[in-house]
C-alpha cells in the first residue's frame, strides 16, 4: 500500500506547473545550502561546501567527502533524502519531457524558425530534395526550411528545418520567418493532400502562382525562384514579381538532345552546375582597374578563372573592348580554391 501511495503523490507532483517545481527546487537547494552551514559550520566550512553536499545528496551522487555529524544536521539530511531526493527527480523527468517534447514538435514541423539569411523550400519533391542537397553542399553554413503540409519532417539534418502549414497562408510564412529570408525556392507539388497525384500541369502550376503571389504581396524584397511545369504558363505569372523561372522537364529535353549529337553535354553541365564536382560556376566583383572585358578576361585568366558572362549575357568573346558596366555582373568558371584567392586578393587591394 505504501508503494501505491507514494507513487500517487509522484503521479501529482509530476502535473504540477513546472514554474512552480523548478522555483520549489531551487529555493530548496538554495536554503539547505546556508541551513547545513549554519547547523554544523565547523564540518561544512562554507556555504558552497553546503551546496556540494546538496547536490550529491539529492543527485544520489554521494561523494561521501562532506557529510553531517550532528543530531540536527542527520536530521536535516533524513528530511532531505525524502524531500529533495523526490523533487529533484521531478525537476530531471520535466526536463527530459521537455526535450521530448522539443523534437516532437521539431519533427511535426509545429516550431517557429527564428534564424537570418536562411533559404526557404515551398513544397516538397524529387527536385526539392536534390536542390537541398545542393544546397548543403555548396553553403556549409547557410540554414534551409522546408514549408509543407507533411506530418513529419521530410528530410533529417542538423541545417535543415521543417514547418508544418498551407503556404497560401501567411502565418505559414511567418513562421518560417521568410522576412529575413535569403531566397524563396518554390517547387510544383504533384500531390495532394490526401496522396493523390495531380496529372494535368495547369493545376500544379497555378498552385505555384497562388503560393508565388501571396509572397510577392506580403515580402515584397525577397528573392523568389519557381519551378513551373510548363513554358505556356509563365505568361500568367507577369502580375508577379519572379526573379527567375526553372523549366525542369525542357531542359530535361534539352539535355538529352545535345548529348545525342554531343556526347558528354549533360556530364559537362552537372559538373557546372553541382559543388561535388571540380570547377564551379562563380560571380565576382568588378575590380576597379578593370575598363574593358578584355582587361578582365587576361587577368581572370592568369589567375585562374575564366570570364564567361556578365549576367545572362554570353558573349563575352565578341565584346572584349567593350567597356564593363558599373553594374556588371561578372561570372567565371574555376575551383573552389581559385575562387577563394580572387576574393583575398580583391580584400588585400581594398586594405
Amino acid at each position: 500500500m505504501d508503494h501505491i501511495f507514494f507513487s500517487q503523490i509522484f503521479g501529482r507532483l509530476i502535473k504540477v506547473n513546472s514554474r512552480f517545481i523548478f522555483l520549489s527546487a531551487g529555493l530548496l537547494i538554495l536554503f539547505s545550502s546556508y541551513f547545513i552551514y549554519y547547523l554544523e559550520p565547523e564540518t561544512f566550512e562554507s556555504p558552497f561546501n553546503g551546496f556540494w553536499w546538496v547536490m550529491t545528496t539529492v543527485t544520489t551522487v554521494g561523494f561521501g567527502d562532506y557529510s553531517p555529524v550532528t543530531v540536527g544536521g542527520k536530521l536535516y539530511a533524513i528530511f532531505l533524502y525524502i524531500i529533495g531526493i523526490g523533487l529533484i527527480s521531478i525537476v530531471i523527468s520535466k526536463i527530459v519531457d521537455y526535450f521530448y517534447m522539443y523534437n516532437r514538435k521539431k519533427e511535426g514541423g509545429r516550431l517557429d524558425f527564428k534564424g537570418k539569411g536562411h533559404i526557404v523550400i515551398i513544397d516538397w519533391s524529387r527536385n526539392a530534395g536534390l536542390a537541398i542537397q545542393e544546397i548543403l553542399h555548396t553553403d556549409k553554413h547557410v540554414d534551409i526550411v522546408i514549408v509543407d503540409q507533411l506530418e513529419q519532417a521530410p528530410i533529417h539534418h542538423d541545417r535543415v528545418h521543417y514547418v508544418k502549414g498551407n503556404p497560401i497562408h501567411k502565418e505559414t510564412l511567418d513562421q518560417a520567418n521568410i522576412k529575413e529570408a535569403k531566397a524563396v525556392f518554390v517547387f510544383p507539388n504533384e500531390l495532394t493532400r490526401n496522396g493523390e497525384f495531380i496529372h494535368d500541369p495547369s493545376y500544379i502550376d497555378g498552385k505555384t502562382l497562388l503560393i508565388a503571389t501571396n509572397i510577392e504581396r506580403h515580402y515584397d524584397s525577397i528573392y523568389i525562384i519557381v519551378e513551373v511545369k510548363e513554358r505556356e504558363n509563365i505568361h500568367n505569372f507577369t502580375h508577379v514579381r519572379i526573379d527567375e523561372f526553372i523549366l525542369s522537364s525542357e531542359m530535361v529535353a534539352q539535355l538529352a538532345v545535345r548529348s545525342a549529337f554531343s556526347p558528354g553535354t549533360s556530364r559537362l553541365v552537372s559538373q557546372l552546375l553541382s559543388k561535388s564536382y571540380g570547377d564551379d560556376l562563380y560571380e565576382i566583383s568588378k575590380r576597379p582597374e578593370w575598363n574593358t572585358y578584355r582587361e578582365a578576361f587576361k587577368e581572370l585568366l592568369h589567375e585562374g578563372a575564366t570570364l564567361v558572362s556578365d549576367g545572362q549575357d554570353f558573349h563575352i568573346n565578341q565584346k572584349l573592348d567593350e567597356k564593363i558596366g558599373e553594374d556588371a555582373r561578372l561570372f567565371v568558371i574555376c575551383s573552389e580554391k581559385t575562387y577563394d584567392q580572387i576574393h583575398k586578393r580583391k580584400k588585400q587591394k581594398n586594405r
